[in-house]
């Protein structure tokens, strides 16, 4: 049995230890049961009326004793214990009291005792003796049985806290400061290596650099090189960050140690800072190791962004991360590198970001078309496919998604495809996938009314024509009125140019081509609805932003007025007069963009209405039906 252990956990588990609370209710029960039960079976509640007739008046009294003016005790003669009946139930008590009953006044029961014993012989006549009696044990155990139960319950919450934080079976107080990472060593080995890791090849080198010196220190340290002490992963929600860090300590071999942000984060005062002074103990034991910290925002975040003059436990807990992390307290020959990852890197504290604490930086960015077909490859092969699944042709399908989306889209068509009883996943699976993933669950008994679907597929077609016929615009794939979502009566599915830079003309061209559908509603019920405005906040933005950020605006002039370094706090960077200005341009340049829309409607309004009537039919189309009705595109689609 204890080889079979050995060989599930690595070593044999220790034995578990005996917790003292069982200790303590056993003492309990002991005093509980001496104080109730000792007497069972010697002294049997009676009444005046019994006691009078049955014992007093029969002779069988030896003595009263009146205890505390509120209880009589009953001693029975030996002989008659023995012989009579009536005391059959306490025969085995010998030394009494026998028999006791309460009273409510003394002088009423020496009354109703001398009544009693009026006619009895005087030599036969019982005066009752008095004693005052001090239970010691009941009035300290008055005071202190809530004690004890406050204290009980006390430690039971406190064990539970302890227990949820990582630490049950010990000490709450000592848990408390206790860090409680998720420690992988030994034979919990990761099973995640860098070939799962697809879409990030440069990040992937940086990375290999790290994981190269863990495996050979000799060959970096011979010329002098050192070790960076942390590496900070920077980029979206999705990207692949903490992906990245399972393959680095699978590949390292080493220690590995995860843990949140937030699990520094207390109420109580000095807690976070005690749990990074445990974790970075817990790592120099474990040296060669890796310390992953995820969310490190939570902790890092910039002091100066701190609205109180108060202090901040947050700010305790960085002081002593950053203390930590610049070696003081670190011996040589010590191998600990902190890992670290952030959606947000621009609220981190910059004396975090100095060389010497986080010496890299590495962004995981969406992956282009190449990366996320490499990363479709690596999701396809869990899946039955079948035949003509092409990963090139699902990464051109999928433009800007994210490592977890793409993972979300092969999920979502392996599901679609069992709840159509499908023996493979197809092509429409994955196209069903990406709808699911851009716009919600399909709708179709959503109730809309043959008006409001009129509205909404001229709307959309408004969109589709002006794309159509704008140089800049991102080609289409398909146009769709089925509602999805919590609010997308339809949309109009493009395909966008990956490009790290825009010009002014193609800003233009993509304003009119949102407005598109807002202006032809005006053009063809004489009349606006609400389906725009989504449309409208996004062109309000790029409107603002050519103005006020991309310096594309002559009157306003080449400034860029985002406060990146937050140095105006609350003002904006400008004057009133300027701000003015902002204004005005804004707004002529969307006046100037949707009359430019109007001209591009009203020269194709016969094809619009063919379009609208057959997307009212069809629900769906596609690229290929606009190429049948509006022709061939005139600009490339590359």
């Amino acid at each position: 049995m204890a080889e079979q252990e050995k060989k599930r956990f690595g070593k044999i588990p220790p034995k578990p230890r005996f917790n003292l609370l069982w200790m303590y209710l056993i003492i309990m029960v002991i005093f509980f049961g001496w104080t109730y039960f000792s007497e069972s079976g010697k002294t049997k509640e009676t009444d005046w009326r019994t006691f009078k007739s049955e014992m007093l008046l029969k002779g069988h009294v030896s003595e009263i004793v009146v205890v505390n003016n509120e209880r009589v005790e009953v001693h029975i003669i030996s002989d008659t214990l023995a012989k009579a009946a009536i005391h059959e139930e306490i025969r085995n008590a010998r030394t009494g009291p026998h028999y006791t009953f309460t009273i409510g006044s003394v002088d009423f029961f020496q009354n109703q005792l001398e009544e009693a014993q009026q006619e009895m012989p005087n030599n036969q006549k019982i005066s009752p003796k008095f004693e005052t009696r001090v239970n010691w044990f009941s009035n300290i155990l008055s005071w202190l049985l809530p004690i004890f139960i406050i204290v009980f319950v006390w430690l039971f919450i406190f064990r539970r806290m302890a227990g949820r934080a990582g630490g049950a079976g010990g000490n709450p107080f000592m848990n408390t400061g206790k860090a409680s990472p998720k420690i992988i060593e030994g034979k919990d080995k990761i099973d995640v290596n860098f070939n799962d890791v697809a879409g990030l090849d440069e990040a992937k080198e940086e990375i290999m650099e790290v994981v190269d010196f863990l495996k050979q220190p000799e060959k970096y340290k011979k010329l002098g090189a050192k070790i960076p002490k942390g590496v900070l992963l920077t980029g979206p929600p999705g990207t692949g960050k903490t992906l990245m860090a399972k393959a680095m300590a699978g590949e390292a071999g080493v220690a590995f140690f995860s843990i949140s942000g937030s699990d520094f984060v207390e109420m109580f005062v000095g807690v976070g800072a005690a749990r990074v002074r445990d974790l970075f103990k817990k790592g120099r034991e474990k040296a060669p190791c890796i310390i992953f910290i995820d969310e490190i925002e939570a902790i890092g975040r910039s002091r100066s962004m701190s609205k109180t003059q108060t202090n901040d436990e947050r700010e305790n807990t960085l002081n002593q991360l950053l203390v930590e992390m610049d070696g003081f307290n670190s011996n040589d020959g010590e191998t600990v590198i902190i890992l670290a990852a952030t959606n947000r890197p621009d609220l981190l504290d910059k004396a975090l970001l100095r060389p010497g604490r986080f010496d890299r930086q590495i962004l995981i960015d969406k992956p282009d078309v190449t990366g996320r077909r490499d990363i479709f490859k690596v999701h396809l092969k869990k899946l039955t496919l079948a035949e003509g699944i092409d990963p090139e042709e699902l990464a051109r399908q999928t433009p800007g998604f994210a490592g977890a989306e793409i993972a979300n889209v092969c999920n979502e068509a392996a599901i679609h495809a069992a709840r159509k009883k499908k023996e493979v996943i197809d092509m429409d699976d994955f196209i069903s996938a990406i709808d699911r993933v851009i716009g919600g669950l399909e709708k179709r008994n959503k109730l809309i009314s043959p008006k409001e679907k009129k509205i909404i597929a001229y709307h959309e077609t408004g969109h589709a024509v002006c794309g159509w016929f704008l140089e800049n615009a991102h080609p289409l794939v398909k146009v769709s009125i089925i509602p999805r979502g919590e609010a997308a009566l339809g949309f109009a599915q493009y395909l966008p140019k990956e490009k790290n830079l825009y010009t002014k003309n193609e800003l233009l061209d993509t304003i009119c081509m949102t407005l598109g559908g807002r202006v032809i509603e005006d053009l063809i019920f004489k009349d606006i609805s609400t389906g725009a405005q989504n449309d409208l906040e996004r062109t309000t933005q790029m409107a603002y932003a050519m103005i006020a950020l991309y310096g594309m605006n002559k009157k306003v002039g080449p400034f860029s007025f985002k406060d990146l370094q937050n140095e105006y706090s609350m003002r904006q960077p400008y004057s009133e007069e300027t701000a003015n200005m902002i204004d005005d341009e804004a707004r002529k340049l969307m006046q100037e963009c949707y009359a430019r829309t109007v001209t591009l409607l009203n020269e194709h309004m016969d094809k619009i209405h063919e379009i609208a009537a057959e997307l009212m039919e069809k629900e769906v189309m596609y690229k290929v039906d606009f190429d049948r009705i509006l022709g061939e595109r005139p600009f490339a689609d590359d």
